[in-house]
């Protein structure tokens, strides 16, 4: 805005010299002028004080030098930068004694200024000058404001994006490794208490312990390759049951994945490796059906076993990491058992909020 002002006002100022043959107002004037745009070219990094009182001085000499009277509009560009620099009230201050000042110089220059038209009419649009000058000063400062606000808020969620996938993986690492981990240490520990009485029970402790380690490596392939790429439920979850040993299972999907939340599809799939681990380890299932049903609002997994159910026993650790999940997620998970089989159903919102 400043450069457009100069541009005008040193125009205006040399044309008028050069039509009233006055190349010493000329001279003067352009220099002044030239001086302000040096000023705006280097005196940004100058402390906000210092740049508005080395204009204010530019200002009067290029008004006292300029034939035209045009150079009095430069004193418009006062408010709006003390405006932007020290907010509304010493913007509004500048401006009014900008207008006293122009005051002041009539009086001097013309005592019965008031009486002349032409004074009279460059006080007024001097005033309108400053006021759209102030106008467009807080509009400027509200888009800053504004700018700040929405850059503090980006920050926040980003650091609140990084700080859920955080707790997202060490979660998978949890619920993944910590399971196998487990398995692999009472599978050791059962080796080591039976290795003076019953060689084979040792053989096939460890050979489960190898197989545990196995699937905990599976599982952390299986996690970089869907952080690289992206979770996918139906690829993942047949890529899983093909994986695993023991009773047949079959798997079926219902409606479309596309657009569910990745937190949604991983917490399903969380919960349907935790009920087949049980389902194979815990109920001795011969059978197990996942189902997945996908609706405008909700997904739903079903995972249903013929084992022998719960038999009224305490909710385990999976099931209470399962439950955490999905109430996490904004969903819920039941379990019934009839005796004769396992149901585990955990239902979440398709996306969050």
């Amino acid at each position: 805005m400043s450069a457009a002002v100069y541009g005008v006002v040193l125009a205006a100022g040399v044309y008028y010299a050069m039509v009233h043959g006055d190349a010493v107002d000329v001279l003067g004037f352009g220099g002044v002028m030239l001086v302000l745009f040096g000023v705006l070219a280097v005196g940004r990094e100058w402390d906000p004080r210092l740049s508005l009182a080395v204009d204010v001085v530019l200002f009067g000499l290029a008004a006292a030098t300029d034939g035209s009277g045009l150079a009095k509009a430069l004193f418009v560009l006062v408010p709006f930068a003390a405006h932007l620099a020290f907010g509304r009230r010493v913007g509004l201050l500048a401006g009014g004694l900008c207008v006293a000042g122009m005051v002041v110089v009539f009086q001097v220059v013309e005592p019965g200024w008031l009486g002349e038209a032409e004074y009279v009419n460059d006080l007024l649009m001097f005033a309108v000058g400053l006021v759209l000058a102030l106008a467009m000063a807080e509009t400027a400062a509200g888009e800053a404001r504004v700018r700040a606000r929405l850059e503090e808020q980006a920050a926040r969620v980003a650091e609140l994006s990084a700080a859920a996938e955080r707790t997202r993986i060490a979660r998978d690492l949890h619920d993944s490794l910590g399971h196998h981990l487990t398995a692999v240490a009472v599978q050791l520990e059962r080796a080591d208490a039976f290795r003076e009485r019953d060689p084979g029970v040792v053989v096939e402790a460890v050979a489960e312990a190898r197989a545990s380690t196995r699937k905990a490596l599976e599982d952390v392939r299986r996690s970089v390759r869907l952080l690289r790429a992206g979770f996918r439920l139906e690829p993942a979850l047949r890529e899983l049951v093909g994986s695993t040993t023991g009773p047949a299972v079959a798997v079926e999907f219902h409606g479309d994945e596309e657009g569910a939340d990745e937190t949604a599809l991983t917490t399903l799939y969380r919960a349907a490796q935790e009920a087949l681990t049980n389902a194979r380890r815990h109920a001795r299932a011969s059978e197990v059906r996942i189902a997945v049903h996908f609706d405008p609002a909700w997904a739903r997994l079903e995972v249903a076993d013929d084992g022998r159910g719960t038999g009224g026993r305490r909710e385990g650790h999976g099931l209470s990491g399962m439950r955490e999940r999905a109430v996490l997620a904004g969903g819920d998970l039941e379990v019934s058992s009839t005796g004769h089989g396992t149901t585990v159903t955990v239902v979440v919102p398709r996306r969050a909020g």
